[in-house]
């Protein structure tokens, strides 16, 4: 008879060492940093009301719209930015070669197949040693060489089969951030940017967190640090609700790579979790931001019309305080408030994982 899988950290934790040693026998540890921007992907129609949306909701700025400086694809990409996190480049692909398609499909998300967050793009001081080095490792990349222009030199994975993200690596050439070059042509859109003062208690991107299927878990997170510097930190079990909310960082206080999935593959109860990749595929669920004054943050997202899929969570004597909104039907993407109190470093709670996760049942 054979026995149903369960995750299990023990196993986890020694391939992870196993990876970071190979990483390093490699030459790859050091060349890549922090997560320099997230791209979005949205339906034609949906770029403008989804950056509109982000704008409202985020300390983000518009800062300028140009064709997709990333790849030759003609399509609009406009950046978002606010100058405490990574940035926002929110696109519309303009042909219909879509390599992200076959992780956009579920049972609720038919109509909104080109809505995801599909890269997740990070610094690197040396790309062209990179790419030999992975190349020789085996990684396959979406085009043979880097993209290279006058201002940086870019080159992404292939979506990865266990989460249907890619990770992107920009080395700059001139000043970090610069993503309109040579071949760069302005465009005339100009999303609106409600100024609330709310807003100025929002800070960056703090952690966006990607759903796998359980038997993927250990593949999803041990590629990931095979591809960046991060370091694998802990993980939260919630057995009542089959769930592992997985948190890797380069170090204490940077943005965090967070994975959650199923504890077992054949639960009789499949969980928040399981439920929500059947419904919408393997993606990223939501984007969180830190916040100061969640009260007042949520108050005033709560005037300007947003839903939440629970009442804030947790309180200062545990630590932190968090919420989830609704899903945005313009990126298929949640977004999170989180504040944490008095030098809490302890990133989440387990009683705030659970009630969270719980929510999500709710999509």
């Amino acid at each position: 008879m054979n026995e149903k899988f369960q995750n299990d950290d023990t196993v986890l934790l020694r391939e992870v060492e196993k990876t970071l040693v190979a990483r390093r026998q490699a030459g790859l540890e050091g060349l890549v940093g922090g997560l320099a921007a997230v791209v979005i992907n949205t339906a034609p129609e949906d770029l403008l009301p989804a950056a509109e949306e982000l704008l409202l909701a985020t300390r983000l700025r518009f800062e300028v719209a140009m064709n997709d400086p990333l790849s030759d694809d003609a399509g609009p990409c406009l950046l978002l930015r606010d100058g405490h996190g990574a940035d926002f480049l929110l696109k519309s692909r303009a042909g219909d070669d879509n390599p992200f398609d076959l992780y956009n499909k579920g049972a609720k998300n038919q109509g909104r197949q080109q809505a995801r967050l599909e890269t997740f793009l990070f610094t690197c001081r040396d790309l062209d040693r990179y790419v030999a080095i992975q190349k020789a490792r085996g990684v396959i990349f979406a085009t043979p060489s880097p993209l290279v222009t006058d201002a940086f030199s870019f080159i992404q994975t292939m979506p990865s089969i266990h989460t249907g993200n890619a990770v992107g690596l920009i080395e700059w050439k001139g000043r970090p951030g610069t993503y309109f070059h040579a071949g760069s042509q302005s465009l005339a859109l100009s999303p609106l940017k409600a100024e609330r003062l709310w807003q100025r208690q929002i800070r960056g991107l703090d952690h966006v967190a990607t759903r796998v299927r359980a038997r993927q878990r250990d593949a999803a997170i041990l590629e990931f640090l095979s591809l960046t510097n991060y370091h694998f930190d802990f993980a939260v079990y919630v057995e009542s609700l089959n769930s592992i909310t997985n948190v890797a960082r380069l170090s204490a206080g940077d943005y965090a790579q967070v994975f959650t999935s199923g504890i077992a593959a054949e639960a009789e109860d499949a969980g928040p979790t399981e439920r929500f990749i059947a419904n919408y595929g393997v993606r990223p669920h939501h984007l969180a931001f830190g916040v100061s004054d969640i009260e007042m943050v949520v108050a005033g997202l709560r005037a300007e019309g947003m839903h939440f899929l629970s009442d804030l969570v947790g309180s200062r004597e545990e630590g932190l305080k968090q919420i989830f909104s609704v899903m945005s039907p313009q990126t298929m993407l949640v977004k999170e408030y989180i504040e944490r109190y008095d030098g809490f470093d302890g990133f989440f709670t387990k009683n705030n994982v659970t009630r969270l996760t719980l929510a999500t049942d709710r999509q």
